[in-house]
């Protein structure tokens, strides 16, 4: 029989870009009290127009960070690359933006992965004798994506979760000389996302999730985000995981952003420091 491809099929939707800033306090501070106040009412004009759609993964949310790596987080989905580009441009706009200074974005897609379906599909196909990447294999695996991505729209095109906390962060599997997530054959590592999942599913009632793909688009491979009403969940859940083969062996981290929500009509009240 053909050997399977050992690369897992995934589902793509949303867009998705993460925004960093750093305010210049001083600078801020610095205007007249009714400067300040003009500002901060167009701000919220214009952010009003960015934070509707939230059952069409087509919303944003602002966040109050927490610690060095700064001071306000927007966290954008969009249908599309473009929109993203559009929001940017259009947030550069805003009066507001002149006191913020970009520290750190993100960009990535929302991503499903689909190990389980991949190992069925490939393997029906390769009892058939179908080759793959033939003209027959090919149609076969759209038709398995178009009907899971049906199923998943939810899942693709999420809204954000209007949960009081975010924690945010990119990762990496290894692929080192002698720890190489990708040279692990499918079965392998499709037991070792089942067994990864499972510790996720125990949260479930605590914890939203939204995995989103980056590879090619930023320098991490994956980014996560995780909402929940209690910032705590977040050290047990990711310290749980911790001792799951795929990330005590495979797994590299970076950066972790952690907010408070920040409804945007209280975005005057953030700038004055009186939240």
């Amino acid at each position: 029989m053909p050997e399977n491809p050992p690369v897992p099929l995934t589902l793509d939707g949303a867009s998705l870009l993460h925004q960093m800033y750093r305010m210049n306090w001083k600078a801020w501070r610095g205007l007249s009290e009714a400067e300040r106040t003009r500002i901060a009412a167009s701000a919220e004009n214009a952010l009003k127009h960015m934070t509707g759609g939230q059952q069409t993964g087509d919303a944003t949310a602002l966040y109050s960070q927490l610690g060095h790596k700064g001071d306000l987080m927007l966290v954008h989905l969009r249908h599309s690359v473009e929109e993203l580009n559009r929001v940017e441009l259009a947030l550069a706009q805003m009066e507001l933006y002149d006191y913020l200074e970009l520290t750190h974005t993100y960009l990535s897609i929302v991503e499903l992965g689909l190990y389980e379906s991949s190992a069925k599909t490939y393997s029906a196909l390769a009892a058939r004798d179908v080759a793959p990447h033939s003209a027959e294999w090919n149609e076969s695996i759209a038709e398995t994506l178009s009907r899971q991505a049906q199923a998943m729209a939810s899942r693709l095109y999420p809204a954000i979760p209007q949960t009081k906390y975010i924690c945010f962060y990119p990762m990496d599997r290894k692929r080192g000389e002698e720890v190489n997530w990708y040279l692990e054959p499918m079965a392998d590592r499709q037991r070792m996302m089942h067994e990864h999942g499972m510790i996720g599913r125990r949260y479930a009632d605590e914890v939203r999730q939204i995995i989103s793909g980056s590879i090619g688009l930023d320098d991490w491979e994956w980014g996560v985000d995780l909402f929940a009403q209690d910032p705590g969940i977040f050290k047990k859940l990711i310290y749980e995981m911790r001792f799951d083969e795929v990330s005590a062996k495979y797994a590299l981290f970076g950066s972790f952003y952690v907010g408070v929500h920040l409804p945007v009509e209280k975005l005057g009240a953030w700038l004055a420091g009186t939240l």
